[in-house]
């Protein structure tokens, strides 16, 4: 088979599997919501916190059963080969939660002195941080598991690393295209965190850094008070916001605001350095 149609070939099963994914996934994210006890006729409803963490364990095994089925019988590969190898991947895991905090902390305390946000009280719900937890494990496993572990592994196969890259971090921002108060700006934020968030995998081929990244950047975007990609969820501190705008990210979250584009673009040259400079030592031993 030539290049054009091993491209192809690749492009028709990512298709066939992303048709495959919103039907299975969103047959399992409806029973969930039936078994959550979500009310369907009430277009203002909002789910609380449980309901939000029982719809997300379906989508877990709604993602994972089509991303199984589809390397057992499509490619004939494990489901590790994903990216889920852990031998020597702790320090990379520990470091993503780390980063994820400190651009979190960072973004608050300096809105907090440029007078953007203002801090109003502490809200601390022990049984609410669990639950949110475990909510922004589940979304980052399955986000990381079908963005880079699937789509991006097999545009690689075919393309550019780089294409691939690009390709699969556009496909991340359209994926929260219906999300509460999103626009441009924000879907352009979150093309730039798909970037910071498959960098390292193109040299890795490994899930765990952008699992522990994703994680920590959307759970301590929580708890320092944002929404997290236009959703309000439980927050450990909230604040206030006199006037939203791109400093503050207003209601979509710190994603909406350019201190995320400035954290994006200097987390993406730390990364691409950092692999710069293991592939130029590895070269040289």
């Amino acid at each position: 088979m030539n290049n054009i149609g091993i491209k192809m070939n690749t492009i028709g099963r990512i298709f066939l599997f992303i048709i495959s994914y919103f039907i299975i996934v969103g047959i399992f994210q409806y029973v969930g919501s039936l078994i959550a006890g979500v009310d369907f006729t009430n277009l203002d409803y909002e789910e609380t916190s449980k309901q939000l963490l029982i719809v997300g364990f379906f989508d877990l095994f709604g993602t994972f059963l089509v991303i199984l089925l589809f390397m057992k019988f499509v490619e004939k590969k494990e489901f590790i080969s994903l990216g889920f190898q852990t031998k020597n991947r702790f320090n990379e895991f520990i470091f993503g939660i780390i980063l994820g905090l400190i651009i979190m902390l960072i973004g608050y305390l300096l809105l907090i002195y440029l007078k953007e946000i203002f801090f109003l009280n502490v809200n601390f719900d022990f049984k609410e941080l669990i639950i949110s937890i475990m909510l922004f494990t589940i979304v980052a496993i399955v986000e990381e598991t079908l963005l880079r572990g699937y789509v991006l592994r097999n545009l690689m196969s075919s393309f550019n690393k780089y294409t691939a890259l690009i390709t699969s971090s556009i496909l991340f921002s359209v994926m929260h295209s219906f999300n509460p108060n999103v626009d441009l700006f924000s879907l352009f934020n979150l093309f730039l965190a798909g970037i910071v968030l498959g960098l390292s995998y193109i040299h890795t081929k490994n899930l765990w850094f952008p699992i522990a990244m994703h994680l920590s950047w959307n759970l301590f975007q929580t708890l320092f008070g944002f929404n997290v990609s236009g959703k309000d969820t439980y927050s450990i501190i909230e604040f206030k916001i006199k006037e939203g705008n791109l400093i503050n990210g207003g209601a979509f979250g710190f994603e909406g605001s350019y201190l995320s584009i400035i954290a994006e673009i200097i987390t993406i040259i730390g990364i691409g350095i950092y692999y710069s400079r293991k592939i130029t030592n590895h070269n040289t031993v």
